[in-house]
């Protein structure tokens, strides 16, 4: 792993900054700390009128190769990106879930119309979407799921239905790929298909649900004989497991990126909220704020490791740790934050909006140790898949 930049790198993180300086402006300016759809006074149109322009610019589709659009910039590069972007106060991604993990999905796995079709609305910044995984029966347990997806013997579409639970951004998506059951015999890991499905269509219908924060990033999606194209599935039907786990190992990989680089200008206001208080006068919370700021650093040393290690057996076992290190980090520093806001008896106007971010990231964080597979489901994975030890036989 080496820790030092390149002056090619470091001239990228120049040319990032000077680009936020000069685009990041005007109306754009009222995305600034706004993570997605979750947050508070979260503009849709707004938001993907920022994609646009990022997408102007030339900073998406950064590691993808030249023959599909992207610029084939090392992993490196794509992580100097987001750290610069995060701290030039630009807004979480809309079209994070498109661009990170479906496309390298259709670049490893899917035919060259499929690639044709999807890849350059993704780089234009004009389409966006969600995941169709988890279900009312099947969250951590994702080879229980149970919606249908049934082939026409004369035209080859795809009819599914069920229902889909935590769906994230759907409302503000135009297509999801989801995980169904093709073959109605089968169980478990077998016959499964990943089909991408467009949910402005009949038969498609998105109910929000309401978080503990009072917004409603995820969703239910209810599918009543929607259709897929012939040509959608990822893949070959029932081979639908293989694929959606390579998928997944984007998201617990570098697709974290941009979510450590919120992470540090999280931790970064928390402190200067203890600071402006005085409480980091007190030795205790110095000692817990110290093992919060190692545990951050480290897993950006953690992060650099995946990015060199690349595809080699190294780099997935790395990766395979990495969601279970980053949701257990922000929990514990969300509660150290609850903590803290509780000793201050008078909040001055000054403050307010750090108090409300402080808040935010409290009742946010529980949810990290959950969605995308729970704890116990990360530290299974890492048991088995990682480091190769055996099931247990209970």
């Amino acid at each position: 792993m080496n820790l030092s930049e390149s002056p090619d790198l470091i001239s990228f993180r120049s040319h990032v900054r000077a680009w936020m300086r000069d685009h990041f402006v005007g109306d754009f300016t009222q995305l600034e700390g706004v993570i997605g759809p979750g947050s508070e006074h979260f503009d849709c149109a707004l938001a993907k009128a920022w994609e646009r322009e990022i997408a102007a610019g030339g900073w998406i589709g950064l590691t993808w190769p030249t023959s599909h659009g992207g610029r084939a910039l090392p992993l490196a590069f794509e992580m100097a990106f987001q750290e610069e972007y995060v701290r030039a106060g630009g807004p979480g991604r809309l079209g994070h879930i498109g661009e990170h993990l479906l496309a390298p999905t259709l670049i490893a796995e899917g035919t060259d119309q499929q690639r044709a079709m999807f890849l350059p609305p993704i780089l234009r910044g004009e389409e966006f979407w969600a995941q169709g995984y988890s279900e009312p029966g099947a969250g951590s347990d994702l080879a229980s799921v149970r919606t249908k997806a049934t082939r026409s013997p004369t035209d080859g579409r795809w009819r599914l239905s069920g229902q889909k639970v935590w769906t994230s951004w759907a409302r503000e998506s135009d297509w999801a790929f989801v995980l169904a059951r093709c073959d109605p015999d089968s169980v478990r890991h077998r016959g499964l298909v990943l089909l991408m499905v467009r949910l402005n269509q009949p038969g498609v219908s998105i109910r929000p649900i309401q978080q503990i924060s009072g917004a409603s990033e995820f969703n239910e999606l209810f599918l009543d004989d929607a259709i897929a194209e012939a040509d959608a599935a990822i893949g070959q039907p029932g081979d639908g497991w293989r694929v959606a786990m390579g998928l997944l190992a984007h998201e617990r990989g570098a697709s974290t990126l941009g979510q450590q680089a919120q992470f540090v200008k999280e931790f970064d206001r928390l402190t200067g909220f203890l600071s402006r208080t005085g409480l980091d006068e007190d030795s205790a919370v110095q000692e817990e704020w110290a093992r919060h700021q190692a545990r951050l650093r480290t897993l950006r040393f953690h992060a650099l490791r995946v990015a060199s290690s690349g595809v080699s057996e190294e780099g997935k076992r790395a990766a395979a740790a990495a969601k279970y290190l980053w949701s257990n980090w922000r929990r514990d520093v969300g509660d150290f934050a609850a903590r803290c806001l509780a000793r201050v008896p008078v909040i001055s106007e000054k403050e307010a909006q750090v108090v409300s971010h402080l808040k935010s990231l409290w009742l946010t964080s529980k949810a990290d140790t959950i969605y995308a597979g729970t704890n116990e489901i990360q530290l299974n994975l890492i048991a088995q898949r990682a480091l190769g030890l055996p099931r247990p036989s209970y």
